[in-house]
């Protein structure tokens, strides 16, 4: 599969493409296809950074830029300069890729992840997560409004802090009401 780097993003513009990348795993965003299912997918996908770098160094796509190949290490650059703290957030990316969630951005719940444990359309997220360095200060409002957010929209909160380059410590939030 072939993609194609536009400023911060991806583009597969093969529409059979598109399709197969979704169908396996829910890769990308449809353009202009809000709640997408496999058969309506009839445009190009849309891929962030993140996405990419993972689907170039699992050898599922290859990524171009003006025709001209994008090596991963160039990718990686890429990312560090677009993300914030990218390579615990691509360790805590990878992670949950591995263990067979689907994992989307979750910037319109104001944290880094949206996780699916079978994909969007099919279940709703159950997880949000933010990433910490290990040597963050967490304070308690940024802890309250995480889990406000998280339990009014029925998700749970998880705070994913990398610890080395082989272990992540989650740490889940978990919201109550005692009557």
């Amino acid at each position: 599969m072939k993609g194609e780097l536009l400023e911060n993003r991806i583009v597969v513009w093969d529409i059979q493409e598109s399709r197969n990348l979704f169908a396996s795993g829910y890769f990308g965003k449809p353009i202009g296809i809000p709640k997408p299912n496999v058969d309506e997918i009839n445009v190009p996908l849309i891929l962030d950074l993140i996405e990419g770098c993972y689907l170039q160094e699992i050898s599922k796509i290859k990524i171009t830029k003006n025709e001209k190949r994008v090596s991963l290490s160039a990718l990686i650059r890429l990312c560090r300069k677009e993300y914030h703290n990218f390579d615990k957030k691509y360790q805590v990316y990878k992670d949950f890729r591995e263990k067979g969630y689907v994992i989307n951005p979750g910037i319109k719940f104001g944290c880094d992840f949206a996780v699916y444990e079978r994909g969007p359309g099919i279940d709703h997220a159950p997880f949000l997560v933010q990433v910490y360095n290990k040597t963050d200060d967490i304070s308690s409002t940024a802890v309250v409004l995480a889990g406000r957010l998280a339990s009014s929209v029925k998700k749970q909160f998880i705070l994913a802090i990398p610890r080395s380059k082989s272990k992540i410590d989650y740490l889940s939030l978990d919201w109550w009401r005692a009557n």
